[in-house]
């Protein structure tokens, strides 16, 4: 229904209902092309001296901007990790002790295996610690600006710590 909506629609046809219940055609000529508005459009920007876009060099950067992307940059890369680690479990042969053995018996050294320990839980605390600062705001709790950032730095704190008490084990 909305592929037959939006066909009719790009093509200047809409159904409206008349006073009597009866389904009339209207037709609509477009005036200008999408090419052409685009056109016009880039060539005032252009005319203005106006810059392609909002940008990041405009921007002053804060905690509470990079914690929203390191928030959603985690939450992907979580997902796609777990994904993938399905995807390997019921593609690869042998179970999952036969892999743990392999990796023991590349004998990382204690500072590698516990940066991997670190990198891998990091992602996972920091992403359960910003949810849980999330659901207080759905209740509207912590919107004032000191609240954001302090809540921000005990996220980033609290992440740190229980990455290191994690890898520690």
């Amino acid at each position: 229904m909305a592929l037959l909506l939006r066909t009719l629609a790009r093509q200047g046809v809409c159904l409206s209902k008349s006073q009597h219940g009866l389904l009339i055609k209207q037709v609509a000529p477009m005036g200008t092309t999408a090419k052409e508005e685009m056109n016009k459009f880039w060539a005032k920007n252009n005319r203005l001296n106006r810059p392609m876009s909002p940008h990041l060099t405009i921007y002053k950067w804060s905690v509470p901007m990079v914690m929203s992307i390191t928030f959603r940059g985690t939450g992907v890369g979580l997902s796609g990790g777990i994904s993938a680690f399905a995807a390997l479990a019921l593609v690869l042969p042998g179970d999952f002790p036969l892999y743990l053995d392999l990796v023991h018996s590349l004998s990382f050294g204690p500072a590698l295996l516990s940066a991997t320990k670190f990198a891998l839980a990091f992602p996972v605390s920091y992403h359960t610690y910003n949810g849980i600062r999330h659901l207080i705001w759905d209740v509207g709790k912590g919107f004032k600006i000191p609240e954001v950032y302090r809540s921000g730095y005990a996220v980033i704190a609290l992440s740190v710590l229980t990455s290191i008490g994690l890898a520690a084990l």
